[in-house]
């Protein structure tokens, strides 16, 4: 083998490791990307999760006062109506 010989493979293998790696560190900075998002994302759902569990606690406790309140008046509707 002559020296360009030598030259042209490890030429050759210099661009083939370069479209080969050049791929690889694009994907690899996409995953990390999307491993971050991934990992906001499910911060955020179970966020939403706690404070959607609390809003309808809060709900439900309102909607029995109301019917606490509700019932105590047909209570005193049906109390006025017999003593008359």
């Amino acid at each position: 083998m002559t020296e360009w010989d030598v030259v042209l493979v490890i030429a050759g293998l210099v661009s083939l490791f370069g479209v080969i790696l050049a791929p690889v560190i694009k994907l690899n900075s996409t995953m990390t990307k999307l491993n971050t998002l991934m990992e906001r994302l499910n911060l955020e759902m179970n966020t939403l999760r706690t404070d959607n569990t609390d809003s309808h606690r809060r709900l439900w406790k309102h909607n029995e006062e109301q019917d606490d309140q509700l019932n105590d008046h047909e209570v005193r509707i049906n109390n006025l109506e017999r003593r008359e």
